[in-house]
């Protein structure tokens, strides 16, 4: 038999599962959110179910703390508040108004370079060689997987493009004021979710009942489960444990993994096979997310992933 793993270790393997499984998550999300806002429902009532959810879930958590806890401050309070119904509304209604998939692997493509960049100019994180050399070859691949539309396209494509940057701009702000806010992630992801259900009530309250009224009760459970239980409490959980296990940079670095999972599952799920650009894309990726991740080189045990939190 096998010796189990040193203490010390323990919580970067929970932090690296937790990181995995988010990304998973987060792969599906993003297929329910654009076949949601594309068919069935506008982006606000969608909304209500991603975050309503938790919030009645986690409410124990939020009670606890209260809508304004102590300690967070104004700023990290907007910051952490950004994750949630601005970041939603903003990729969903990308989804909406653009019928085109090409750019979609920029959110968990450039989620890790935000993370970074504000790392390393706000609060003077440091990155390795190796690690910068991943971020590189995480854009490279991008672009083979997403081909020239990604980055360079008409019609007025480039609207959708910058929601997209938009949206991974805020989730990197997320990611550090989390890190820094002093919360559990049940705490975090109660707060979230309390603060923009209650934003997007007024907004999304009126199409929902109108839906339930054109029959599409089925597709509103299928996204309460989706959205409320797998993508606002699983996902925003779990990401919160890779955090707390990795430090930001490297528990975002893993994101763009969802565009290789996303990427693969299209061929027996959609039969869409990759052009060999994007075989290529994939496979440049992949390398680059081992790389940005830290997992080459020394090894990272819990505490210092704590204490550095890059």
């Amino acid at each position: 038999m096998l010796a189990p793993p040193p203490a010390s270790t323990r919580p970067a393997i929970l932090g690296w599962l937790a990181a995995l499984s988010s990304v998973s998550i987060w792969a599906v999300w993003a297929v329910a959110t654009r076949h949601a806002v594309t068919h069935d429902l506008p982006p606000a009532a969608i909304g209500l179910f991603r975050f309503g959810v938790p919030a009645l879930i986690l409410l124990p958590f939020a009670w606890r703390i209260g809508l304004f806890p102590m300690g967070l401050g104004l700023f990290k309070g907007l910051a952490l508040l950004g994750s949630g119904a601005p970041f939603f509304l903003i990729v969903a209604s990308r989804h909406a108004i653009c019928s085109g998939g090409r750019d979609r692997p920029l959110l968990p493509g450039t989620m890790p370079f935000f993370v970074a960049l504000i790392g390393w100019f706000v609060f003077g994180e440091r990155l390795a060689a190796v690690r910068v050399l991943g971020f590189a070859l995480i854009l490279v691949g991008i672009a083979g997987i997403g081909g020239h539309g990604v980055f360079f396209a008409g019609n007025g494509a480039w609207r959708g493009h910058l929601l997209l940057l938009a949206g991974a701009f805020l989730w990197g702000i997320y990611t550090h004021a989390y890190r820094r806010s002093g919360l559990t992630a049940y705490q975090g992801a109660a707060l979230i979710g309390l603060w923009s259900f209650l934003i997007l009530l007024p907004f999304g309250a009126p199409p929902l009942v109108r839906a339930l009224g054109d029959g599409l009760t089925g597709p509103m459970l299928l996204q309460a489960l989706l959205q409320g239980f797998v993508a606002g409490v699983a996902g925003i959980v779990l990401y919160g444990i890779a955090i707390d296990r990795l430090g930001a940079s490297r528990a975002a670095a893993l994101a763009p993994l969802g565009i290789i999972l996303a990427a693969l599952l299209a061929i027996p799920v959609l039969g869409e096979i990759p052009s060999p650009a994007a075989w290529i894309g994939i496979i440049l990726a992949t390398l680059g997310v081992v790389l940005a991740s830290g997992i080459v080189g020394q090894p990272l045990s819990g505490a210092a992933a704590s204490k550095g939190g890059r």
